[in-house]
């Protein structure tokens, strides 16, 4: 993987990698991942790009991966605003992907990274051709805790300037320690296992806990994309891929979202877990023709 350093304007460097096929053919895709992830994660994904012809852009977030992190505590999830991503996205594409020569980019997005997408394209119109989501951060599952519970409790850390402390519950969190029995995003052991091996190989690359800042800039994040007519302003083509057996956001949530978009789509995948593209075979073969079928459709 071909792995560079950009620098937004406000001064963070992220580390990107843009990635050409052997017969590049005009075809570009911007991968995002989500919270916690990095590029490695997507070997896989972007291979089976590459095979299908687009030249792959991608980039960790400021405060994972390989990009620079926010805390002096840098194994802790953080940022204070969701519009800073909004910022690493746009400069990612204004210093990585303009300079391609192509056709305008679609958007393969997940979790927290297709919350972004969803953000960028609702304020910045022309920015994809077409996005395909996967299971994308539009609501947080809270694990028996009421709703209203979580969100008042994340709020008042908040409020007290706790925002940059571990929320309650993550200490332990961190996933070299956190076996497959354990986790909840994959059914997939291999898949599963393979990334722990990235991780194992370079530990710099992980968080171990997300702070009460990061919970409460995803919750007034979420309730902006909740408001009325937002969905219904975003007119970029959107396919989203719920995971049946999600259990980290809201399967209900983005069912919903996705029907209020006037050029959206929505497909499940019965007994997937969260990271669809991390999944069984059969689970990601169903993903993959779904993804072939409206990158057809939309002439991409």
């Amino acid at each position: 993987m071909a792995i560079r350093y950009i620098t937004t304007r406000d001064g963070t460097a992220l580390r990107a990698g843009v990635f050409q096929p052997e017969n590049p053919a005009g075809r570009i895709c911007v991968l995002l991942g989500g919270h916690a992830e990095y590029i490695e994660k997507y070997g896989e994904v972007i291979h089976e790009l590459n095979t299908r012809g687009f030249t792959v852009a991608t980039f960790d977030w400021r405060g994972q991966g390989g990009s620079a992190r926010l805390l002096p505590d840098p194994l802790k999830g953080y940022v204070g605003d969701f519009a800073d991503y909004d910022q690493d996205l746009q400069d990612f594409m204004r210093i990585a992907v303009a300079p391609l020569k192509g056709a305008k980019p679609m958007v393969l997005a997940h979790s927290m990274g297709g919350h972004i997408a969803l953000r960028a394209m609702h304020d910045k119109p022309g920015m994809f051709a077409a996005a395909v989501l996967t299971a994308p951060m539009l609501g947080i599952a809270t694990h028996g805790y009421p709703a209203f519970v979580a969100r008042g409790v994340t709020a008042m850390q908040a409020l007290l300037g706790h925002g940059k402390d571990l929320a309650w519950g993550m200490k332990g969190h961190d996933p070299l320690t956190i076996d497959f029995a354990h986790q909840t995003v994959t059914s997939d052991r291999a898949r599963f296992e393979r990334n722990q091996k990235a991780l194992r190989a370079q530990p710099n690359l992980r968080i171990t806990g997300t702070c009460w800042g990061w919970i409460e800039a995803a919750y007034l994040s979420m309730e902006k994309l909740a408001e009325p007519g937002y969905a219904a302003a975003i007119k970029t083509p959107v396919l989203l891929f719920g995971a049946g057996h999600d259990r980290v956001v809201l399967v209900e949530t983005d069912r919903q979202f996705a029907a209020r978009l006037p050029h959206g789509r929505y497909a499940e995948i019965a007994g997937s877990e969260h990271e669809i593209l991390m999944e069984k075979d059969a689970i990601r073969a169903r993903f993959w023709t779904g993804f072939d079928k409206f990158v057809k459709e939309q002439a991409l």
